[in-house]
């Protein structure tokens, strides 16, 4: 498999540039000497969760007996919702997977669900059971994703002065565009793999 495609489509389920402005939001009455800890905890904790959910998720969709085209069309469909909020965004919301916030912001809001909400679990575990032969590469893909992101977040303060609040909502919006685009993709794949077992 692709790893950098499959990165891709990691980091627009992670949208990074769409949660800086969330992530400055949280952090803006915490102490500057403690934003920096307290993000790269967090995001340790939000990478720990999609490995955990990489290994252990498929044995939880075999529980629950799930075929593989039925976890293409609901992933589809997840991103289609997604990229759906990140192209026309409440007004009245503080973002995707908005958050009022808490004095401990220990794994609630940063690591879960900013950064691994239900929409980047889902396509860890969609991954892990399209590509069981290659859960290193996912692994890898996940890693390089979780990587990026990490440098978005770290430096969200930087960013947020120069791409100012309209450069970050042109960018989510982007991500969102393309993101829409590989979930219709999905979608068409997996209804196609569908058919021919109703035949």
């Amino acid at each position: 498999m692709d790893i950098i495609s499959t990165a891709i489509l990691l980091l627009f389920i992670l949208d990074p540039f769409g949660n800086v402005p969330l992530l400055i939001s949280i952090l803006k009455n915490v102490d500057e000497s403690k934003k920096l800890p307290i993000i790269i905890r967090e995001l340790l904790i939000g990478l720990a969760i999609l490995i955990l959910f990489l290994f252990f998720g498929e044995k939880i969709l075999d529980i629950f007996g799930l075929e593989q085209q039925a976890i293409t069309i609901a992933g589809g469909i997840i991103f289609f919702i997604i990229s759906l909020k990140m192209i026309f965004p409440d007004p009245n919301s503080k973002g995707i997977f908005a958050s009022d916030g808490e004095d401990d912001l220990l794994i609630v809001p940063i690591a879960m669900p900013m950064i691994s909400g239900p929409g980047a679990i889902a396509t860890v575990i969609l991954l892990a059971k399209s590509h069981p032969n290659h859960i290193g590469s996912v692994f890898a893909s996940i890693l390089l994703a979780w990587v990026i992101t990490s440098i978005i977040l770290i430096l969200s303060p930087q960013l947020s002065k120069i791409l100012k609040q309209k450069g970050l909502t042109a960018m989510e919006r982007l991500m969102g565009m393309l993101l829409l685009m590989m979930s219709v993709e999905m979608f068409i794949k997996g209804v196609r793999e569908l058919v021919p077992t109703f035949v």
